[in-house]
């Protein structure tokens, strides 16, 4: 998958299929984007725990807190590494299991009709230049097979029960690499939206 305008913001994906998709609703078609912070351990980046847990391979052994999520059966369609590795678990035509309950403008089940993507990160610190960058350029690209009408936090859609991609997440950063126009975001918006 290419991305953005030219070669340095090229997207390259890594395929590490997940088994944790299934079939979205006979007729729906992802218009929202939801952006996910995960580290695992927490707060540890660069190793492979995440695709482990994606991939149901998470040893409980390797890691106090593993024992505790090793029966989740989640996913994400894509995961930004911290040094702007893309890797792709689930084509963005299925539904990954990333949103959990969920609502987002009143409609439930965000997995039916969102694309999640996950940065490796955490609440505590602040994301890399290149997640960013990766991140716009994902966007980019699946805004030109679908209709996104909104990219919204993990946080926007299940309030209360989830903070990601949390504090450190420059929302302004990232509008301004997708470089969309002031009457696309009302001032002081909690997330972009097209």
């Amino acid at each position: 998958m290419r991305a953005g305008g030219g070669e340095r913001d090229a997207v390259v994906l890594r395929l590490c299929a997940s088994p944790n998709y299934d079939a979205r609703p006979e007729g729906v078609v992802p218009n929202v984007v939801v952006v996910h912070a995960i580290s695992l351990p927490p707060d540890s980046f660069g190793g492979p725990g995440v695709e482990q847990l994606f991939t149901n391979t998470l040893d409980p052994a390797e890691h106090p807190y593993y024992a505790d999520i090793q029966h989740l059966r989640v996913s994400a369609h894509y995961f930004v590494r911290r040094d702007g590795e893309v890797v792709c678990f689930v084509a963005p035509e299925h539904r990954a299991w990333h949103a959990g309950v969920s609502c987002w403008n009143g409609r439930e089940r965000c997995n039916d009709f969102s694309i999640g993507i996950e940065l490796e990160g955490c609440d505590t610190q602040p994301f890399e230049p290149v997640q960013y960058v990766r991140l716009a350029g994902l966007i980019a690209e699946l805004r030109t097979r679908y209709p996104i009408e909104a990219v919204v936090g993990h946080s926007d859609i299940a309030p209360g029960r989830k903070t990601d991609p949390g504090p450190f997440f420059d929302w302004q950063r990232l509008e301004r690499l997708l470089r969309m126009g002031d009457d696309m975001r009302a001032p002081g918006h909690p997330h972009v939206k097209f």
